[in-house]
């Protein structure tokens, strides 16, 4: 997800905002430790910027044009440059930036939910002795992707003519893995033996989703 931009899109909210910032930087440009000429910078091109912005849209022509982007290129890149190098708390605190405009960083951690997706596994064969086990979910997790950190893999290996494990705690061996496919290859002596899987999805704090139902496949 791409991360929302703190500077407005309009340029009038831009010049607005450049406005604001001119103001309250002539007042407190010493407190927060930022150079006085910075503050000259930030006013003649905010200055500049609204006079080309002045005027009006039906008596442009390219010349113009391009002279009202280069004023705005040259002010949003010096509020970027201010932003990037004196907005800090502190010196600044919470009621500053959101006089400035700008949002306060949320310190608040976001929970991590527990997986409620199942995991889905299909079986691709590759060749003799050589399978390969994707791992997707059964529905869409895009509303909480951190939940899905990785999928733990029980499988076990047996006779075909064996009893099949009727729970996922008969099943004796397990990997981990944040991949969607894993690779499995076996010695000549298990082909035609039968592996069973069952699968998961844990979060990174170790809590879990539901097991899926268990599966097979013959060994090629």
């Amino acid at each position: 997800m791409k991360k929302a931009d703190w500077l407005p899109s309009k340029k009038d909210e831009q010049l607005a905002m450049a406005k604001n910032w001119v103001n309250t930087l002539s007042a407190k440009h010493l407190e927060w430790s930022i150079p006085p000429s910075r503050s000259v910078t930030l006013n003649e091109a905010t200055a500049a910027a609204e006079v080309e912005n002045s005027i009006p849209a039906g008596e442009r022509n390219k010349i113009t044009s391009a002279r009202l982007k280069a004023a705005f290129n040259t002010l949003t890149a010096e509020m970027r440059d201010i932003k990037k190098r004196y907005f800090f708390i502190p010196p600044l605190t919470e009621a500053d930036l959101i006089g400035l405009g700008l949002k306060p960083k949320d310190n608040t951690p976001t929970p991590i939910g527990v997986p409620k997706m199942r995991a889905v596994g299909k079986v691709i064969y590759k060749g003799a002795g050589l399978l390969d086990l994707l791992i997707s979910p059964d529905s869409d997790i895009s509303d909480d992707p951190r939940a899905y950190h990785g999928c733990k893999v029980l499988y076990t290996v047996l006779d075909t003519s064996a009893k099949p494990p009727e729970s996922e705690k008969e099943l004796t061996e397990s990997l981990f893995t944040r991949r969607k496919k894993e690779s499995f290859i076996f010695q000549p002596k298990d082909s035609a033996r039968r592996i069973y899987f069952c699968l998961r999805y844990e979060n990174s704090k170790g809590q879990a989703g539901p097991w899926c139902p268990i599966f097979s496949a013959i060994i090629p």
